[in-house]
């Protein structure tokens, strides 16, 4: 029988989003009503945003162990510290098929029931250096452009009022 507590706890954020072309740290801790156990296990796994099969995506069991095959091979490494209830792992390169619902799940026996941690990842595209560098272009342009008319402006009525006050001594002059 399961007694109240007596299970693992399992701790991730709601939501991250991360840019494309990043590494991201996806934060799991977890909580345990019994000692941490030399069979503990942490199982991280991906469900995509078309709601296709689950992936594995990486697992620990006395040592982290990569997944062989899958979009997650050569990019996840283990960022935990079993001893500080961290069971985190660093996903490398992310990318738009990246998107979707991670899950992070620990057993520590005799604790095998629990929370599941699940956090849902949204990569969004960053801004291209020549995107960036456009737009400063632009608006440096516009700027620019600004303060040439304004001082062109103010000349010519600078110049205006010079000439009629000359106009006006004039005018006295040969009164």
């Amino acid at each position: 029988a399961l007694w109240p507590g007596a299970a693992v706890e399992v701790h991730t954020s709601k939501e991250v989003n991360a840019v494309n072309g990043t590494n991201l740290r996806l934060k799991c801790t977890f909580s345990s009503s019994s000692p941490i156990s030399q069979d503990l296990s942490v199982t991280w796994n991906f469900q995509p945003e078309d709601l296709s099969s689950h992936e594995p995506v990486f697992y620990y069991l006395k040592e982290p162990y990569k997944v062989p095959t899958g979009r997650f091979k050569e990019r996840v490494t283990w960022d935990g510290n079993i001893e500080r209830n961290d069971a985190s792992i660093v996903i490398w390169n992310l990318q738009p098929t990246d998107n979707g619902t991670f899950t992070c799940q620990v057993n520590n026996p005799p604790d095998f029931y629990g929370t599941i941690g699940e956090v849902r990842l949204r990569v969004v595209q960053k801004v291209h250096f020549s995107e960036i560098h456009f737009l400063a272009v632009a608006i440096g342009s516009a700027c620019v452009l600004m303060i040439v008319v304004v001082t062109v402006v103010i000349i010519c009525r600078h110049r205006r009022k010079k000439a009629q006050e000359k106009r006006i001594e004039v005018a006295d002059a040969d009164l």
